[in-house]
C-alpha cells in the first residue's frame, strides 16, 4: 500500500502540543503504510519500536524518501529536531510542525471550513490531552532454534528475541501489547508483579482470561498504576516458561518522585534460571507420566550458557553473556529468576552488590557479596566498577540447597568485562555460601531484606507511611503444601489438601455472565483432614479487608509463592510448624512489600495483604512443576456496592471459551504476520480523523 504525498512540506514557526498516547498509536499505524511490502509487522525506523523514557526519535520521512521501501529506510531519513518521548512534567509530545503543516495544507484545500475547524479541534483539544502516556508494542511469540547448552533445541522467542524485549515505561503509563500467538498451542502472557489495578482481565492467567488460540492475536491493555520497580512477563500456561517467552519490565519513577540513590551510569537486566535440554512439551509429558523432572542440564544467563570456566564441565563453543562496563561507573543490575524450580545464588566476583529494590519496593540499602534469588523473584542492585581490571570477572548463578558435588554443572557463568581489562577471566569461581549444614544462613539473609521507610515510590508519601501492623486482620489462611501426592492415579501437588483443576471457563468470565457451578467459594482456612482431592475451590476475600496468609511448606524442597494483583508484606518466617504464638515474632515495622516470597522446606512464611484491588487473583507456587500439578488457588475480591468505580468493565476484545465459546467470533489463523488493534476511547476521534486524511489523500 502506498500513501500519496501530503502536498508541500511547509514549515511554520510555532510548536503544537499533542498528547503522547494517541499520537504514538496513530503515527505508528499510519506510517506503517509506507511499507511497499504490505507487511504490517514492520515498524517505520523513525518510530520507536519500544517507547522508553528520555529516548528521542523522529517520525517523519523526508520528501525525497517517502516512497523508499520500509526495510531500506534508516534513521538518516528522518527529520530533525526529534520528537521527545518523556518531556517533564506534562507527559505530552512536542510535535515538530513539519508533521502538521502538510496536513494543514490538505485540510485547507480539500475540506470545508467547518470540517477543517472540527478536525483541528479534535486534534488539539480532545479529552485525552491530559491523560497518562501510552506505550505500544507488537509481539510475535513463536519458536526459535538455539543451542544455549550446546544442543539444538526449540525455545519460545518474542519477535525473534530470546529472552524477549524489555518493556521500559514509567509510573502510570498505559501499556498496549498486541500479541500474535505463533506457537502451535494456546498462549497466555502474565505480568509478574504488575498489579493491574481494577483490571484482572489483563492478568494473563487461566482464572481470568481465555488463552489466545494458535494463530490468533489478542491485545493486552493495562496501566502500571502507582508502581515502580523491576518485574518480568512470561507465558503462564502449558509449562511454556520452561521454553522461554519471558522478558523484563522496568517501571521508572515519575520525574516528580525522587529515587533514593544517585542515578546509575547504566541499567542492566539479567535473567537467570535453571534449564533443561528437553523441550517444554517433553517436560510436560514427564510430569503427566508421574515422574520427577530430575536435575536440570544447566543454568542460563540471558538465554546463554556458561562461560568455559572449567573445560571438563563446560563444552567448547558455548555462547555466553558478556556485560561490558566502564571503570569507576556504577550500574543498576536487575536480576530475575525465571527458572523452573531451582533457587540460585547470585554473585559477581570481587564486587559488592548494594540492594536497592525488589519487586516494586525500595529496600534498606545494604551490601551483599552474594544473594539467594528464588524462582519468580526479582531484585535490583547497584554495583560500582571499583576493581583494577587485572582480568575479566565472573558473574555466577549457582544452584542452592543441593548436593553441589553432583550439581556442579547446574551453574550459570557470565563475564563482567571492564573496558580496560587486561585479560580473560580464569581460575575457580567465587565460592557460594558454605552453609550446607547451616539452614539459617539463607533465611537470615532473607530476613535482612527490609523496606526503606523513608523512600518515596510511585506516590509522594514515603513507602512506610502504610502502617500495616496497626491494621486488624479480618481473614487468616494457613496454606500448607507437601510432597506430590497421587490423586485418581495422577501425580498432583496440593494446597490444604486440594489440587486445583482449572475449569474450561475462566472464573472471572463465569462471574461476568452469571454461570453457575464453575467454582466453589469454600476453600478451607486450614488444611483439610483426610485424603487429598481435586477441586475448583477458591478463597472468598473481603473487599477492603486485611488478610493474613501463612505458607507452610512441609515438602523437602524450597518453594516460592506469588500473588497476582497485590504486593504483600513479608512479616515473618521460621522453621517448624506455624502456631498462633508465631505472630509474636512478626516484623511489625519494615517488612518489605513484594509479590513473590520463598518458603524454606520444613518452614513457614507469613504475609499480610490489604484486599483493595477488586478482581479474581491467582496465588500460586512459582515452581513450575508444582504449579503445573495444581498447587494454586484464587482469591475473589468483590465490591458489594453496585458501582463501576472499583473495577474496569470487561474488555471489548475479551476472548470467550468454555461455556461461552459459542459467542466467540473466530479469527482466521495468520501465522508469521503480526497485526495489532487500534485502541479506541479518548483517541477514537483522532483515529477517525487520521483515517479521513488517508482517505482524502488517496481518493480525492
Amino acid at each position: 500500500m502506498r500513501i500519496q504525498p501530503f502536498g508541500p512540506w511547509l514549515e511554520i514557526d510555532a510548536a503544537i502540543w499533542i498528547p503522547v498516547g494517541p499520537v504514538a498509536l496513530l503515527f505508528q499505524k499510519f506510517f506503517r503504510a509506507f511499507s511497499e511490502t504490505g507487511n504490517t509487522n514492520q515498524v517505520h525506523p523513525c518510530i520507536a519500536a519500544e517507547v522508553q523514557p528520555r529516548q528521542a526519535v523522529n517520525i517523519i520521512p523526508t520528501p525525497t524518501t517517502r516512497f523508499t521501501p520500509l526495510h531500506s529506510l534508516t534513521q538518516s531519513h528522518c527529520f530533525s529536531p526529534p520528537l521527545r518521548l518523556n518531556p517533564p512534567p506534562s507527559h505530552l509530545f512536542s510535535l515538530n510542525n513539519r508533521i502538521l503543516s502538510p496536513l494543514i495544507q490538505i485540510w485547507k484545500k480539500k475540506m470545508s471550513p467547518l470540517l477543517f475547524f472540527l478536525a483541528t479541534f479534535l486534534l488539539l483539544f480532545h479529552p485525552g490531552s491530559a491523560g497518562d502516556p501510552f506505550a505500544f508494542f507488537d509481539w510475535d511469540v513463536g519458536y526459535k532454534t538455539v543451542s544455549p547448552l550446546g544442543v539444538k533445541q526449540q525455545v519460545i522467542a518474542v519477535n525473534g528475541e530470546f529472552p524477549g524485549p524489555i518493556v521500559n515505561v514509567s509510573t502510570n503509563w498505559n501499556v498496549v501489547v498486541n500479541v500474535l500467538n505463533d506457537l502451535d498451542e494456546p498462549l497466555l502472557l502474565t505480568w509478574n508483579g504488575i498489579q493491574h489495578r481494577k483490571n484482572c482481565w489483563q492478568d494473563g492467567v487461566l482464572g481470568t482470561t481465555c488463552p489466545i488460540p494458535s494463530g490468533w492475536n489478542w491485545t493486552y491493555k493495562f496501566q502500571v498504576k502507582d508502581q515502580i520497580g523491576s518485574f518480568f512477563y512470561f507465558p503462564s500456561t502449558g509449562f511454556q516458561r520452561a521454553a522461554g517467552g519471558f522478558g523484563g519490565i522496568i517501571v521508572n519513577n515519575r520525574d516528580v518522585i525522587a529515587v533514593p540513590f544517585d542515578g546509575p551510569d547504566g541499567d542492566i537486566t539479567l535473567f537467570i534460571g535453571d534449564w533443561y535440554i528437553k523441550n517444554h512439551t517433553d517436560l510436560r509429558k514427564t510430569l503427566d507420566n508421574g515422574k520427577d523432572l530430575g536435575m536440570p542440564d544447566g543454568v542460563l544467563i540471558n538465554g546463554k550458557g556458561p562461560y568455559r570456566y572449567n573445560n571438563s564441565l563446560v563444552p567448547a563453543g558455548i555462547d555466553y553473556e558478556t556485560i561490558n562496563v566502564q571503570p569507576g561507573k556504577t550500574y543498576r543490575f536487575r536480576i530475575h529468576n525465571v527458572g523452573i524450580s531451582t533457587s540460585l545464588n547470585f554473585r559477581i566476583q570481587n564486587h559488592n552488590m548494594k540492594l536497592v529494590e525488589t519487586e516494586g519496593s525500595y529496600t534498606s540499602q545494604q551490601n551483599y557479596t552474594n544473594l539467594d534469588i528464588h524462582v519468580g523473584q526479582s531484585y535490583s542492585f547497584l554495583v560500582t566498577m571499583d576493581q583494577n581490571a587485572s582480568s575479566d570477572y565472573y558473574i555466577v548463578a549457582s544452584a542452592r540447597f543441593v548436593n553441589e558435588t553432583i550439581w556442579k554443572r547446574v551453574t550459570g557463568v557470565a563475564i563482567l568485562h571492564y573496558s580496560n581489562s587486561k585479560g580473560k577471566a580464569s581460575g575457580p569461581l567465587p565460592d557460594p555460601p558454605q552453609d550446607f549444614y547451616d539452614k539459617t544462613f539463607s533465611m537470615n539473609q532473607a530476613r535482612s531484606v527490609r523496606w526503606n521507610l523513608s523512600a518515596g515510590a510511585a506516590r509522594p508519601n514515603p513507602q512506610g507511611s502504610f502502617r500495616y501492623a496497626s491494621i486488624n486482620v479480618t481473614q487468616a489462611y494457613l496454606l500448607r503444601s507437601g510432597p506430590p501426592v497421587v490423586i485418581n492415579g495422577k501425580r498432583r501437588a496440593t494446597l490444604n489438601g486440594i489440587s486445583y483443576v482449572p475449569p474450561e471457563t475462566p472464573l472471572r468470565l463465569a462471574d461476568q455472565y452469571n454461570l453457575k457451578g464453575v467454582y466453589t467459594l469454600d476453600f478451607p482456612e486450614r488444611p483439610l483432614k483426610g485424603a487429598p482431592k481435586l477441586g475448583r475451590s477458591i478463597i472468598n476475600g473481603t473487599y477492603r479487608g486485611f488478610m493474613e496468609i501463612i505458607f507452610q511448606n512441609n515438602d523437602t524442597k524450597i518453594q516460592s509463592y506469588h500473588m497476582d494483583g497485590y504486593a504483600f508484606f513479608v512479616v515473618g518466617m521460621d522453621y517448624g510448624e506455624w502456631t498462633e504464638n508465631s505472630r509474636g515474632t512478626y516484623n511489625k515495622g519494615d517488612g518489605v512489600a513484594r509479590s513473590t516470597v520463598q518458603v524454606y522446606p520444613g518452614a513457614w512464611t507469613a504475609v499480610l495483604v490489604s484486599l483493595d484491588n477488586v478482581g479474581i487473583w491467582n496465588v500460586r507456587s512459582e515452581n513450575l512443576d508444582s504449579w503445573y500439578m495444581g498447587q494454586e488457588v484464587y482469591v475473589r475480591v468483590v465490591n458489594p456496592e453496585n458501582t463501576n468505580k472499583t473495577e474496569l468493565p470487561i474488555p471489548d476484545n475479551a476472548l470467550k471459551c468454555g461455556q461461552l465459546e459459542k459467542f466467540q467470533n473466530l479469527q482466521t489463523p495468520h501465522h508469521k504476520t503480526a497485526s495489532s488493534s487500534i485502541t479506541t476511547g479518548s483517541s477514537g476521534p483522532l483515529v477517525l480523523f487520521m483515517l479521513l486524511v488517508v482517505y482524502i489523500t488517496n481518493f480525492s
